[in-house]
């Protein structure tokens, strides 16, 4: 039905191959093995866009599959889904960033990703997306995996608001795309501090920096505390008469800022953090407070046993 020349067949066939694909790792090797792959590719040029939907679509679905992604990459797909990026429906675009990032996975397609110019669309989609969607979690992954390259780095800061969208992402979205935004940020400071430290500096990344390092997921946390060392003046640590404290870190950072607007909401971010520490740490002696009642002690038993004698 995807080859014959009636177009009225053509939608159908995808949907129900499409069905047939969800959450069935069999069913999506089994379609690109029966030669189903050369037909869909196509459909992401139609003029049709149900078409390109449906097509991309379906990419999605089976470029989930570990076996397929290669397959999938050797067909010239991931050129087309970045036009479809670029200029296809809302849910297309959604569909094919989020087959981009199912490819990404694969080592061999992230250069071919970072060829295409993919990061202008991928910053783009994350700037007009709720922070906190799907899409940003795809977008922030996608994102993290390309500025692990020099031209994806270049790509991102050179992007009219790219290093904002990363860091809009770390302050509003998900526990997971929050995960991506922070790393993305770390690995480009380690990989050049000199040349990266303050176009990340400049977009206000210290509040939600400091908000991480308290409420963060347990990746997040320490990747958040790494960078907070990496934005100071100097990355080394202060001699041991003068603790390398959080705090220190901060204040270091805080003193740097132009602007009274960041510094100010970076000082009311810390002390929030530190209310919210101490909370945290009086709510978990509480709760050992609890655990160790009395009646729990074994001591209290042998004193019984002591009196009783």
């Amino acid at each position: 039905m995807l080859r014959v020349d009636s177009p009225e067949f053509h939608e159908p066939a995808l949907l129900a191959l499409l069905n047939l694909a969800v959450k069935d790792e069999k069913n999506k090797i089994n379609i690109v093995e029966a030669g189903a792959l050369e037909p869909i590719v196509s459909f992401l040029t139609s003029q049709n866009p149900n078409l390109q939907e449906y097509a991309t679509a379906s990419l999605l679905t089976l470029s989930a599959s570990p076996t397929n992604k290669p397959i999938i990459s050797d067909c010239g797909t991931i050129p087309l889904l970045v036009n479809i990026l670029r200029d296809g429906t809302p849910q297309a675009k959604a569909d094919a960033v989020m087959a981009l990032s199912n490819l990404s996975t694969h080592p061999d397609n992230l250069s071919i990703i970072l060829k295409t110019n993919a990061m202008p669309c991928i910053v783009d989609l994350l700037k007009t997306c709720r922070k906190s969607s799907k899409i940003a979690v795809k977008c922030s992954a996608l994102i993290e995996s390309l500025v692990g390259y020099e031209e994806g780095r270049i790509a991102l800061t050179c992007e009219d608001g790219g290093v904002l969208a990363v860091v809009e992402v770390l302050e509003n979205g998900s526990p997971q795309s929050r995960e991506h935004a922070v790393g993305a940020l770390l690995i480009m400071c380690q990989s050049d501090r000199c040349k990266y430290r303050e176009p990340i500096l400049r977009e206000g990344v210290i509040p939600g920096l400091l908000e991480l390092t308290v409420q963060g997921t347990a990746k997040s946390q320490p990747k958040a505390r790494t960078l907070l060392q990496l934005l100071r003046e100097s990355p080394y640590s202060r001699p041991e008469v003068e603790p390398d404290t959080l705090e220190n870190i901060v204040c270091d950072i805080i003193s740097q800022i132009d602007g009274d607007d960041q510094s100010g909401k970076a000082k009311k971010m810390l002390a929030e953090m530190v209310q919210v520490s101490m909370e945290q740490s009086l709510r978990h002696l509480q709760q050992r407070a609890l655990v160790c009642t009395p009646s729990d002690i074994p001591i209290t038993n042998c004193a019984s046993q002591v009196s009783s004698k």
